[in-house]
């Protein structure tokens, strides 16, 4: 559910599931399969790469912060992007179009998050992962079921 925010802004419309890695016995991690299709069209909005968001209706308290910046005029997320690219050997990496797609999507991913708040109530939905950790770290959370 936390991929989806950045999955959704890139169009990253290959990224569905995952894989468990455990080659060297039960101590596996998770591998993210990625097969090249960032970015998709400009054109299309696959909204469906929302789906873990809208369904779970959760965001990190970070992560939402982060895209309310990008949101704005003076830290826009094309306008970083295209800064922060500009340096690149193969540039231009993105299209203008692309870059604006990003902008377009990132509105819709905060109109999901504010239709959850509505929803559910913030306190549900935005996820204040430091208080949850620290809960977890000093025993507090009933882990049990």
């Amino acid at each position: 559910v936390f991929l989806a925010p950045s999955e959704g802004t890139a169009g990253n419309m290959d990224r569905h599931h995952y894989e468990m890695f455990t080659k060297f016995g039960e101590d596996g991690f998770l591998i993210h399969l990625d097969n090249a299709r960032g970015f998709g069209r400009h054109s299309h909005d696959e909204i469906s790469i929302l789906s873990p968001l809208s369904q779970c209706c959760m965001i990190k308290k970070k992560t939402l912060l982060h895209l309310q910046l990008l949101a704005q005029a003076d830290y826009r997320l094309s306008d970083v992007m295209r800064e922060s690219l500009l340096e690149d050997q193969l540039a231009p990496i993105l299209t203008e179009p692309h870059l604006l797609a990003l902008d377009r999507r990132l509105q819709i991913i905060l109109k999901t998050v504010g239709d959850c708040i509505e929803a559910h109530g913030q306190q549900r939905v935005i996820a204040d992962v430091p208080a949850q950790q620290s809960a977890l770290d000093s025993g507090q959370a009933n882990l049990t079921s």
